[in-house]
């Protein structure tokens, strides 16, 4: 999340909102204890008991667009660019 902080003024300008969730019960971000929302997006890993990382660009009329999983859903670049075309 860090890097989302850090270039969070690109999204700002694209008229975009960033949210992160955690499976964390405590975290400063929205929390998903139970892990719900973890498993409705499929990103669940029941042996592991955690959620993968993923990175999810929703338009205004709440349609996934764009799903980045892994190592590249740190990086902000590819749901800036997927922001910025919509």
């Amino acid at each position: 999340m860090k890097a989302y902080q850090a270039d969070i003024a690109k999204f700002e300008q694209s008229n975009t909102q960033v949210l992160g969730i955690s499976v964390d019960s405590f975290f400063p971000l929205l929390s998903d204890f139970k892990r719900k929302t973890v498993r409705d997006y499929g990103i669940f890993d029941e042996e592991g008991g955690y959620g993968t990382r993923a990175t999810f660009t929703v338009d205004k009329e709440g349609i996934i667009r764009h799903v980045e999983q892994g190592r590249s859903a740190i990086d902000p670049t590819g749901a800036y660019q997927a922001c910025s075309a919509l």
